[in-house]
């Protein structure tokens, strides 16, 4: 995913007040934990989440929290027309253990 150049303060200041319904989504989907990582050249960032069984959090972007998530999120990063952020699948190239 990336945001626009000069929205990183925005972009953090939106997720340190993540709303607390979205919060409580991600955890009632078995993420156990979610981290966001920014390239400040590229302005490219990087999600990774651990999740608990064989849950597959892409399923939450049919949820209505995550589509109004999505559409505040849209003036501020590379979007779809559907306002879910323009993402790339990345290939795995090592993996512990």
């Amino acid at each position: 995913m990336k945001i626009l150049p000069g929205m990183e303060e925005e972009y953090q200041r939106r997720h340190d007040s993540i709303w607390p319904e979205l919060k409580q989504l991600l955890l009632d989907s078995a993420i156990l934990e979610y981290h966001i990582f920014l390239d400040l050249e590229t302005h490219t960032l990087f999600a990774f989440q651990k999740v608990d069984g064989e849950q597959n959090s892409q399923e939450l972007g049919k949820h209505p929290i995550v589509q109004k998530w999505w559409k505040y999120m849209a003036d501020i990063m590379e979007t779809n027309p559907d306002d879910s952020p323009v993402s790339k699948a990345l290939t795995e190239v090592f993996k512990l253990p």
